[in-house]
């Protein structure tokens, strides 16, 4: 557990992709299609990191997006792809197969034991649900031990203390105190395990503010926090907008093609779209208040998904 003690955490978004350095080991927050830190995403692309080693739970486009950039050498993912809704994740499928990057399959269980063995300074933790599987096969750094108390053999993980976190919450103070809507997926240990924590938050509110609705992350464990709005997009940030699958669509179909049409995206949508505030102009103000007017009734949300 790191301490960052700075008054003040309030930084503009490139400065705060600027503690990522190439070849970093970072966790990214948020799973599947929720709450991804998709803001940073395209700014550690537009700014041409590489060689990164990703860690996280269950993820998509953030991944997906960072492959297609060629910013990843490593990903440790249990999954990566679009649920049952769009899909494989196309270009992590290709580069995967092309091994271009290196994969090692994780699970959810595997990657919390060892954040908890980071967050707690112990060299190890057991778990079971890997035990018979080709989790352990795909794991040399995977150890065993020999229970003291009942003989039995378990499966033993190393400490995992990524470089860099990376974490979408609906908001937060400028202390880098933030508050999270359940599910938090691994976004507390991530944060207590992390040498650095990165913020984006939909908006900066009151100290006041965050400790009525709960403090998800303390602010000692976070060292800087931009403010983004929608910077999960096009992932939702629940309860202030869902996913924008029209959009999510059209980078599958894109990344699907590769080459020219898979550039194209990359082009208009990142590197093209110098900042956050170009981005969502570019997106539009009426797609954004569709997202954000999914709760006004049923027909709102289910038109969002037709």
């Amino acid at each position: 557990m790191s301490f960052h003690i700075a008054v003040d955490k309030l930084v503009e978004l490139d400065r705060a992709a600027e503690v990522v350095t190439d070849g970093a080991l970072i966790a990214l927050g948020g799973g599947l299609s929720a709450r991804l830190p998709m803001a940073l995403v395209r700014e550690l692309i537009r700014q041409g990191r590489r060689g990164l080693h990703v860690v996280g739970s269950a993820h998509g486009i953030d991944v997906d997006l960072l492959v297609a950039a060629g910013s990843i050498a490593i990903c440790e993912e249990s999954y990566v792809g679009f649920e049952q809704d769009l899909g494989l994740a196309p270009a992590y499928r290709r580069a995967a197969q092309a091994g271009t990057i290196e994969v090692r399959e994780s699970c959810c269980g595997t990657i919390l034991a060892q954040l908890r063995a980071a967050e707690f300074g112990l060299p190890f933790i057991p778990v079971r649900g890997v035990k018979g599987s080709d989790i352990r096969r795909l794991h040399p750094e995977y150890g065993e031990v020999t229970c003291p108390f009942t003989g039995e053999t378990l499966v033993v993980v190393p400490p995992l203390r990524p470089d860099v976190a990376l974490i979408h919450a609906p908001f937060g103070d400028r202390h880098g105190n933030l508050h999270l809507d359940q599910p938090y997926v691994l976004d507390e240990r991530f944060a207590a395990a992390s040498h650095e924590v990165i913020a984006t938050v939909e908006r900066v509110v009151s100290t006041e503010e965050v400790f009525a609705a709960g403090i998800t992350i303390a602010g000692h464990l976070v060292s800087a926090v931009a403010e983004v709005p929608y910077g999960a997009h096009p992932t939702s940030c629940y309860p202030d907008y869902a996913y924008d699958r029209p959009h999510l669509a059209s980078y599958v179909s894109a990344a699907t093609a590769g080459g020219t049409e898979l550039l194209a995206h990359l082009d208009r949508y990142v590197t093209g779209t110098p900042t956050e505030d170009a981005y969502r102009k570019l997106i539009g103000d009426e797609r954004l208040a569709a997202i954000s007017g999914w709760s006004e009734s049923t027909q709102a949300w289910k038109d969002l998904f037709s």
